[in-house]
């Protein structure tokens, strides 16, 4: 008995090493690897611990490298590559680079020109899933290629296919969502809001056509991406369009529904958070505003009731992005401006900053949370780390990196005790072990 009792011991220990490798290597991502917008849930939030992010002088520049293109993408790193899009002089581009120094692998032109809109450069931080990259040019173009090599392996044209158009003229900004077999991403068109790919092929599966929601907003693609959301236990695609926030059905595209008011006339941008059965979705600019939503059963359908909504002078977050830890949603308010806010998610209660808290840095913040700690990167490069709770906040290190150019809009992300920062054609890559 005892000998059959270790041999049990010794396969189920052997079991559970083999269930903890496929847990870390999922859709060929290694945990703790960033492999798309916001990182593996979407989410904004980093669950690497033991960093060192109380900076009293700058960290450990590791290296600055360039060749990256013009852009304001942010980075994936997967599996010790970094994917980014950037405008070369050929054209607009997939760039792959060995994340340990820098070294560029491959470029791969999506475009055969850079395309022509305000803010000239890419936008899509690309996707990164079982040896494959997707990402979207920023004149609307889905591709798809080999993660090792860059080989084009297939693409597709929004306006050609689904009529594709943006809200306004800024050029499209999303990172196409991997969900198992599928590629999701959104052309736009009055007829196909938003499609649903085969990733291997590109082969359409669905397309969803949103219905004008109200008299905010405008028609077309905001500048946002897409979030998975099983509110209501019914799996679906949450999005924030031209005319709003919207949900469609994950099965077959159906339209669940909508809503206008967090809607602006100029551009919609932030990612929702999704929890649970709630999304917390936000605007900024004319009009604009943030809105809690509670998804409940209906029919054979979904229907979002309004918790409460936020006026503009309140708390809107213009493209800086939010994140939701422990019941409270942390990011900056206002327009230009980043104000760092604190609202409790179940009721919106403004906990502390908002309009009485300017932040370190001037601009829009894109937001971080890593290790118990808010990273902010400003408009103007400044990085900022805030011991951030629902009891308030301090600085707890801020530095200007090496390299400032343009408006420091990319967001950073920390892999391997490493964070990226990318300005337009040069990426910088500090120490924060």
């Amino acid at each position: 008995m005892a000998a059959i009792s270790r041999e049990f011991r010794v396969s189920a220990f052997c079991c559970l090493l083999a269930l903890s490798a496929s847990l870390s290597c999922i859709n060929g991502v290694h945990a703790g690897d960033w492999p798309e917008w916001r990182g593996p849930d979407r989410d904004g939030i980093c669950k690497e611990t033991g960093l060192k992010l109380d900076w009293k002088e700058a960290p450990a520049l590791e290296f600055m490298t360039e060749g990256f293109g013009r852009g304001y993408a942010g980075v994936a790193v997967v599996d010790g590559v970094l994917y980014t899009t950037g405008n070369q002089e050929e054209g607009q581009a997939v760039v792959a680079a060995d994340a340990a120094t820098g070294k560029i692998l491959w470029k791969t032109l999506m475009t055969e020109h850079s395309p022509e809109h305000r803010y000239p450069g890419s936008r899509c931080t690309p996707s990164v899933d079982n040896g494959m990259v997707y990402a979207i040019a920023s004149d609307g173009k889905i591709c798809c290629l080999d993660a090792k090599s860059g080989s084009l392996k297939w693409s597709k044209s929004f306006q050609d296919e689904w009529n594709g158009q943006m809200m306004s003229g800024w050029g499209f900004s999303e990172s196409p969502l991997i969900d198992g077999d599928r590629v999701l991403c959104t052309p736009g068109g009055p007829e196909a809001t938003i499609v649903c790919l085969n990733k291997k092929t590109g082969k359409e599966i669905w397309r969803s056509a949103v219905p004008q929601l109200g008299e905010e907003g405008k028609d077309g693609a905001g500048y946002s991406s897409i979030v998975i959301s099983n509110g209501a236990g019914v799996k679906q695609y949450v999005q924030l369009v031209g005319r709003g926030v919207v949900g469609v059905r994950a099965s077959d595209g159906k339209f669940l529904w909508g809503y206008n008011q967090v809607a602006n006339e100029t551009a919609n941008i932030p990612t929702p958070i999704v929890d649970g059965d709630y999304v917390f979705a936000s605007s900024s600019y004319n009009g604009g505003g943030s809105v809690y939503l509670k998804l409940t059963k209906s029919g054979d359908g979904v229907e979002a009731n309004e918790e409460y909504w936020m006026e503009k002078r309140d708390f809107n977050n213009h493209h800086g992005g939010l994140v939701l830890v422990d019941g409270y949603i942390y990011g900056g308010h206002n327009q230009n401006q980043g104000f760092p806010t604190c609202v409790n998610e179940k009721t919106g209660e403004i906990v502390w900053g908002g309009n009485g808290q300017r932040g370190e840095g001037k601009g829009s913040a894109a937001v971080l949370y890593a290790d118990n700690r808010l990273i902010f990167r400003y408009q103007d490069g400044l990085v900022v780390s805030l011991n951030a709770s629902p009891e308030g906040y301090e600085v707890a290190g801020q530095f200007m990196p090496a390299y400032q150019e343009d408006k420091s809009w990319a967001h950073p992300v920390i892999v391997d005790g490493k964070m990226y920062l990318r300005e337009q054609d040069k990426l910088m890559c500090y120490s924060v072990k």
